[in-house]
Formats: C-alpha cells, structure tokens, sequence
C-alpha cells in the first residue's frame, strides 16, 4: 500500500521569498490538527501546501518525503540558528499522510506531530483539511466504543490482537445483536490503521447520528501483510491469515459479542493490500461474507465468482487519480451478469486515506440494508 510524496521545509528568506512568489502561496498556515500538544509545525494553509519546521543543528542536510499527493523528496535549507524550515512545492491532496524525515542518511520521525503506523514502522503525520471533513469531524453526537481484545490462535500458537467497534447503543440494549464487518488495512499498516487515520468510528458515530445508516459492529485485526517486502506481493499466500480470520476470529467474536452469526449479516472489506485479502478470502469461503468490498484493492470479474453463492453486494472503489475506468468498467461487466455491484470514486484523491475515508461512508450505508 504504502503512500509515498513529500513535504518540504522553508528555505531561507531569500529562497523562500521565490519560491512562494512563483507559487502564489496564500500565508495563512495553522498547525496541523495531528502535531503534538503545543507545536506550531507542522502548518497547513487554506490551498494545501504543507511547511515545517525543524531544528537540527548538528545536521548537514535534511530531506522530506511524505505521502501521495506531494512533489517527491526535497533537500531542505539550513539557517544560521540551525532550523531546516521550508514549504511543499505544490498543494498536497485532501486527507491524511505518511511522512519522515532523513537526516545525514538516517530515517527520523518529526518530533512535532503524532506518530501513526505506515510503511511498517509507526510514521509522522499531517492532516491536510479537506472541504468534506465533516462527514469524518468528531461531533457532540452518541459515540461508540472502539475496544482492543485478544484472541486465542491455534494456527500461529499465538494471542493475537484485535480493534472492534460496536455502536452507541451497544450497552443499552442488551438484547439486540448487530451484523458484522471485518475491516482490513493495507500493507505497512496494522490494526489500528482504520481507527486512527481511517476514523471509521468517527465515519460510523456520524451515519447512526444522522439515520443514515443500520448499526453495526466492526472488526479490525492485522492482515499478517507486513512480512512481505514491498514489490513482492505476488508471493503473498492467503492461506495463514485465512485461517486467523475464518477459523479462529470470527468464532471469538461470535462468541463474546452480540452478532447475528450468519453469511448473511457478515461483511469483509479492505484498502489496498486488504482488499486484496477481502477479494481472496471471498472467494475462497464464499459462505462466510455475503458484501464484499474492495476499496482500492483490485476487481471481481463475473467469471471468478461464477458457481459460487451469489454476494447481496460488491463494492468497488478507488481514486479519481488511480484506475477509477477499470473499476466502473469491471462493475458495468458486473451488474451485466446480474450482480449487485457498486462503484465509488474518490475525486481529486489517490492511493491514501481520504479516498478509503470517502469509500467507507459511502459503503456503510448500503450494507445490511434487509
């Protein structure tokens, strides 16, 4: 999955002067809603652009690279006081991103903003406000729980971890059981990618609040991806984490939470590399999920899921700035063979949060629709 762009410093007066005079920025930079408590860097301004901050002294040379949607690495300018600052070349694309810094060679997190697990190993993070955030935006609305449990796997002779949300009225009505999604992340991320950049409780709190969609729970747990070096994942192999999911995960949460255990309140979806685990694991045990979902991830063709049980869904949906013609086309293809198939795209959004955030909420509400 990995996202790969660039953020870049603000070089020195001089510089810096050119730079925003050939770019026309507009000098309304505020900090970054994701940068630790009391730091002014990373900034944001009204068009998109990106500046940071940095002071690194001993440094001869400091280089950003951040996620899609930026310009590519960029070597920033020291000053005499020994700050690397500097501004993106271009405005970066709504949503969230992966970035780091390089220092003299060495990989480093930018110790103003949070840190979130990407590229296999927990990255800095900027958010770049996007003009449809409210749909993702923490309200005063009833909020459910997302909770981490830990389930016994006889496969891999392990405890293994899991994120589960359940809905705000979970604890109150005690009685009512709620169908299930199993939502996946993409490789380099972990369990805790769907909450934390995804906001999918957020995305989930907001459609309830507003009538908009079923309640229901959501499952997270790592996709055992991140083994695999990047550009290799043709040699991926279903088979273990199949088993963790079917075998071993639903049952537990069958077990110790309120759902309604049958394929046909069971959903699985993932971005990206998750995708690619929801289109094998599908069609694999087709009796297991009856919506299926593959946000960035890849397409069914009617020929695969030929002589199987037929879905009640199949979402597909990526960035206007990916393959958005070869996902229409394969629904069109889809719908022509009789399924119910859905396509989504994300416009003005590429392989990155934004556009998985903007496919969960559209997915959400036709889920569970009987």
């Amino acid at each position: 999955m990995k996202l790969k762009s660039t953020i870049v410093f603000s070089l020195t007066l001089l510089a810096s002067q050119i730079c925003l005079g050939q770019n026309n920025v507009v000098e309304d930079f505020k900090p970054s809603t994701l940068n630790q408590p009391g730091q002014e860097y990373p900034q944001v301004n009204s068009q998109g652009y990106a500046r940071f901050k940095i002071k690194a002294p001993l440094a001869d040379s400091v280089r950003v690279s951040l996620g899609l949607g930026g310009r590519g690495g960029t070597l920033l300018t020291r000053d005499a006081d020994g700050f690397f600052t500097g501004t993106t070349e271009g405005p970066m694309d709504e949503g969230f991103h992966y970035y780091h810094l390089t220092v003299d060679g060495g990989t480093f997190n930018d110790p103003g903003t949070l840190n979130f697990y990407g590229s296999t190993r927990w990255e800095s993070g900027i958010e770049i406000p996007a003009h449809d955030q409210d749909f993702y935006a923490l309200k005063d609305v009833p909020h459910g729980h997302v909770q981490q449990i830990l389930f016994p796997s006889k496969s891999t002779n392990t405890s293994r971890r899991a994120f589960v949300y359940t809905p705000p009225a979970y604890e109150k009505n005690t009685s009512e059981k709620y169908p299930v999604l199993y939502l996946q992340h993409g490789w380099g991320e972990d369990e805790t990618a769907w909450s934390n950049q995804g906001h999918a409780n957020l995305i989930m709190d907001n459609l309830i609040a507003e009538g908009k969609i079923k309640p229901f729970i959501i499952v997270m747990t790592y996709g055992m991806t991140n083994e695999l070096k990047w550009g290799h994942m043709n040699e991926f192999k279903i088979d273990p984490f199949q088993t963790v999911l079917v075998d071993e995960l639903i049952p537990y949460v069958d077990t110790h939470f309120r759902t309604i255990a049958d394929k046909g309140h069971r959903a699985m979806a993932g971005l990206s590399m998750g995708g690619m685990e929801t289109h094998m694991i599908t069609l694999n045990k087709p009796d297991v999920f009856s919506y299926y979902a593959l946000l960035s991830g890849g397409i069914y063709t009617p020929d695969e899921l030929k002589d199987k049980s037929k879905p009640k869904l199949i979402f597909i949906s990526c960035g206007s700035k990916e393959r958005p013609d070869a996902v229409k086309n394969a629904v069109t293809t889809l719908k022509g063979a009789g399924y119910n198939a859905v396509s989504y795209i994300s416009e003005n959004t590429a392989h990155e949060f934004q556009t998985w955030r903007r496919s969960l909420h559209e997915l959400a509400p036709l889920l569970f629709k009987d």
